[in-house]
């Protein structure tokens, strides 16, 4: 996507419409071997040789890192990259900055390293990496089944066991991420289709409920806003999924031609499932995957739900990125490939699914039907540069 275009499709609300461990002394130190993070290399670059840094609005991604960084850790591979000492100590500094010296803590509290992808041989090749977005909902919904809304949000069941990346149980699919407990032992977890015929019961609680399809975009996006009949609005949050593949219903619609793959909106696809229900219930039941949820107040408006880091979400400068990878709390320069000027600082917040590698990112762009637009166009080639704090040598594999 041109740069033009990138910046077109970030909301102008985080000023998105003008653009899109620790380490060695000097932003620019060369370490007596690369650093290498899944596959790519990490080269070290000036601050000052970044086009455009720190990008339009620092002050926004000051305040997203230091509520990144300050909240309590959650469980990570210990070869993750980014020395937990290191970042602490930049979080402590952090808090006393004011907003005007942003620009200042981000040059130099941390060094860049542009991430890129060796060759067969060994040398660097400047591959981009690439960048999505994602959005909360805002649905509406009620608190009892009434007509049209019929699907319930179910809440995550007791007998639900989620299993952690390369744990394996005898007689589990070792691709299954969660199972069932039995009194014989663990078993798959049904999959989308027998849920909903199973239904609400005495092991599945329904916590409200949404008209079918927008039960599917709130498992699609993993959280969202529901406006209630009765005048509440509430978060409803993610909490656990039966571990079954994923199946993008996108692709199911383009392959059996019911709409070409241009211009395939959130609001076009979710438009025709509305307008096709009988077609709609067996395509979105190709998708085995099926998402449990837990409510929470909306605390902050201006916020977004919380992401894996366990903070509230910042539209624009929060980036769901592959955890196996990198820790949560390290700050990000991302430049739309065709045009590095413009460049914006985002904090590692969040993960998912299909966030997989090194450059892969995803940003979250807000609440609401605009948001929802942007991210659905959001499909960039990008830079990405890693900042690493400087207090130590850096962390990683």
């Amino acid at each position: 996507m041109p740069g033009s275009a990138l910046r077109r499709f970030l909301p102008p609300a985080t000023a998105l419409a003008a653009c899109l461990g620790s380490v060695f002394p000097g932003s620019a130190a060369q370490a007596a071997e690369p650093l290498r993070v899944g596959g790519a290399v990490l080269e070290a670059v000036d601050v000052a040789q970044l086009a455009g840094f720190p990008g339009p609005d620092p002050e926004r991604a000051l305040d997203a890192f230091r509520r990144t960084c300050a909240a309590a850790p959650v469980p990570l591979a210990p070869t993750i990259t980014g020395d937990a000492a290191a970042l602490s100590a930049a979080c402590a500094r952090a808090a006393a900055v004011a907003p005007e010296g942003a620009a200042s803590f981000f040059a130099t509290a941390f060094a860049a390293y542009r991430v890129v992808r060796p060759a067969a041989e060994g040398t660097p090749v400047r591959r981009t990496g690439f960048l999505t977005g994602y959005f909360e909902p805002e649905l509406s919904g009620s608190p009892e089944a009434a007509p049209g809304y019929t699907a319930p949000v179910l809440a995550r069941p007791a007998d639900l066991v989620s299993l952690e990346p390369g744990e394996a149980h005898p007689g589990l699919d070792p691709t299954l991420r969660a199972a069932r407990r039995t009194e014989a032992g663990l078993v798959p977890y049904p999959d989308r289709a027998a849920i909903e015929d199973d239904g609400p019961g005495p092991s599945r609680i329904p916590l409200l409920w949404l008209h079918p399809v927008d039960l599917f975009v709130l498992q699609v996006q993993g959280s969202g806003r529901v406006r209630l009949t009765d005048g509440r609005v509430v978060r409803v949050l993610y909490d656990g999924r039966n571990g079954r593949p994923y199946t993008a219903i996108g692709k199911l619609l383009v392959a059996e031609g019911h709409l070409p793959l241009e211009g395939l909106t959130l609001a076009r696809w979710t438009g025709w499932l509305r307008d096709n229900p009988e077609i709609a219930r067996r395509l979105m039941r190709r998708n085995q995957s099926y998402i449990f949820f837990k409510l929470a107040p909306v605390e902050d408006a201006a916020l977004g739900p919380p992401g894996a880091a366990g903070v509230p979400l910042s539209p624009g400068h929060s980036l769901a990125v592959d955890s196996t990878l990198w820790r949560y709390g390290l700050p990000f320069w991302i430049e739309a490939s065709d045009d590095p000027a413009t460049g914006r600082i985002v904090i590692a917040a969040d993960t998912g699914s299909a966030i997989v590698g090194p450059a892969r990112g995803d940003l979250y762009l807000g609440t609401g039907e605009a948001a929802g637009v942007a991210a659905g166009n959001l499909r960039a080639p990008a830079g990405f540069v890693v900042l690493l704090p400087r207090a130590a040598a850096p962390a990683g594999p």
